[in-house]
């Protein structure tokens, strides 16, 4: 794997390295060991599917608040997605700032979301798979989001959206007050 820093610490796009031969390729998509060589020492616990019918679809902005330590490895394995990242880390350097990156079948790809960093994408062609390896298990009690047009973020989506979640759709702005409050009663780095 080559890991590829992204302008938010911590997050990094991850390149397979193919060995290629008359069959295909191999290519290794997750190693503990590989992954803690570069700071990110985390246990993956779930992985979940996301199946998106329609180009144009957009799911975030997703992130578990604190204690929770989730992290994602999030890949494309059938279609063509614009992958964004929002850090919402108080203490962090790029506080609020965003990332984006095409994720795609043919790349194959990831994007390592670390935990306090927001995580959202749009579908750029119809019938898109996007596979997340979790480092925490889901807790419903500490799921939240913020709004994908936020001026706070001022994310450029490359399509207009077709289909949101009502709940994606309604998040409020972005409060860094009340955020940062929140956040510093756990100190997630």
């Amino acid at each position: 794997m080559i890991f590829v820093p992204t302008p938010i610490p911590g997050a990094f796009v991850i390149r397979l390295e193919r060995r290629e031969d008359d069959r295909g390729f191999f290519a290794r998509v997750w190693c503990k060991r590989e992954f803690a060589e570069h700071g990110v020492d985390v246990d993956m616990l779930q992985a979940n599917i996301s199946h998106n019918r329609l180009a144009g679809t957009l799911r975030g902005m997703h992130y578990s608040r604190p204690p929770s330590r989730e992290g994602k490895l999030v890949s494309c394995q059938r279609g063509k997605i614009f992958d964004v990242l929002v850090d919402l880390r108080p203490q962090s350097p790029t506080f609020l700032r965003h990332f984006g990156a095409q994720l795609d079948e043919s790349t194959r790809q990831a994007l390592y979301v670390p935990p306090g960093v927001a995580h959202g994408f749009q579908t750029l062609e119809d019938d898109c798979d996007v596979l997340y390896m979790m480092s925490d298990f889901y807790s419903p009690n500490l799921a939240d989001g913020a709004r994908y047009d936020d001026p706070a973020f001022g994310i450029e989506w490359p399509l207009p959206v077709s289909v949101i979640a009502e709940r994606d759709r309604l998040y409020p702005d972005f409060d860094r007050e009340t955020h940062t409050a929140r956040h510093s009663l756990h100190q997630v780095a």
